[in-house]
């Protein structure tokens, strides 16, 4: 990797000795995964509108969606490119947790790549049968929570960390392998839930890395962890660099995902952030303030269980549309309002989840 490289010629040139941080590495890796960002996405929106690879509009949803009809999908190609280019250069993949989340990125994209795919170009409405997606995005998390679940250096791979008490952890035991499950390929659907409007998930997601950044360095520190009392894994600080690249490719993608949107991302962008941050709260046990930090994810989950619940159960609606940010917008709330309000409403989380770390 290009900083390995670097890092090795500060015997000849000691200020080279500064790519060995982890914080100098990920500023980098931020910067990079924007300017890649910004290099490439040009040229793939040009592609995707070429090859017809179009969103498709739903005309049971707010008339304004109407208009978006032949927008370019599946940018989410442009993320995954931006943070895999950017982690080359300024990852460390030595470390096993580096492989874990850049798997979870790229196994879960790919699940999205054919169902985009089959949507746009096979002009299949449906895309993947329900159950072949959820399936393999099962066999994904499957294979990733039995890898740390057998970690052997790691000495909490199943505890459960219970945000405000400093030494409550719960042993899950073998159970940790299904718990595991659930929050990645609940995390993955949670994200492609809420990618409904322009810009809404990807600036959450960068929200989202931002606090996971803070958390798996302050969980890779000695130090802090202690300090903190947060639980102290050794290795885990290098998702800090995933978390920079992940964010500067969130924030590149959002100058062109932005209201009004030149391009969408798809589930290959949707899912692929989604199992990613669901790995990330598994590697580093803060699968609860995970929940937290991404609310609006959870709140959009639930609104579409509640919806559909209701439905069957009685035959009426509890929203006017589910995903929820659609019911804002059937109520009158511009696109551009619900937007701002779900992210300020995000970054409040964001801080509230930060304050578990002291408040214990």
């Amino acid at each position: 990797m290009l900083y390995e490289l670097l890092y090795s010629l500060y015997i000849y040139f000691t200020p080279f000795n500064v790519f060995k941080y982890i914080t100098f590495r990920t500023a980098l890796a931020a910067l990079s995964a924007m300017v890649i960002t910004f290099i490439i996405a040009p040229k793939v929106i040009s592609w995707l509108k070429k090859i017809s690879m179009t969103q498709l509009i739903r005309d049971d949803g707010p008339h304004s969606h109407l208009k978006k009809a032949g927008t370019p999908t599946m940018g989410g190609i442009i993320i995954i490119i931006s943070i895999s280019l950017s982690m080359l250069m300024w990852g460390n993949f030595e470390s096993i947790y580096t492989w874990v989340v850049m798997s979870a990125l790229l196994g879960f994209g790919a699940i999205g790549f054919i169902d985009d795919y089959l949507k746009a170009v096979k002009k299949n409405p449906k895309g993947l049968r329900g159950w072949y997606k959820f399936s393999a995005q099962i066999i994904i998390a499957s294979i990733l929570s039995i890898f740390l679940y057998l970690n052997p250096n790691d000495p909490y791979n199943s505890v459960l960390s219970i945000p405000f008490f400093k030494k409550w952890l719960i042993d899950l035991g073998m159970f940790y392998i299904p718990f595991s499950i659930i929050v990645i390929v609940g995390s993955s659907n949670a994200v492609n839930l809420t990618d409904g409007i322009d810009g809404l998930a990807i600036g959450l997601v960068a929200i989202a890395a931002i606090v996971n950044g803070a958390l798996v360095y302050l969980s890779g520190h000695a130090i802090f962890a202690k300090y903190l009392q947060v639980i102290y894994i050794s290795g885990i600080g290098e998702l800090s660099v995933f978390c920079g690249a992940l964010l500067g490719a969130s924030l590149g993608f959002l100058w062109y995902n932005a209201y009004p949107a030149q391009v969408f991302m798809g589930d290959v962008g949707s899912l692929g952030l989604g199992g990613a941050l669901g790995a990330l709260a598994v590697v580093s046990k803060h699968e609860i303030v995970l929940a937290v930090v991404g609310g609006i994810f959870v709140i959009e989950t639930i609104s579409v269980v509640l919806q559909v619940a209701s439905f069957k159960l009685t035959g009426k609606r509890i929203f006017k549309m589910a995903p929820i940010h659609h019911h804002f917008e059937l109520k009158g709330w511009s696109e551009p309002k619900v937007i701002v309000r779900f992210w300020i409403i995000g970054i409040i989380l964001a801080l509230f989840s930060l304050a578990t770390l002291k408040l214990r």
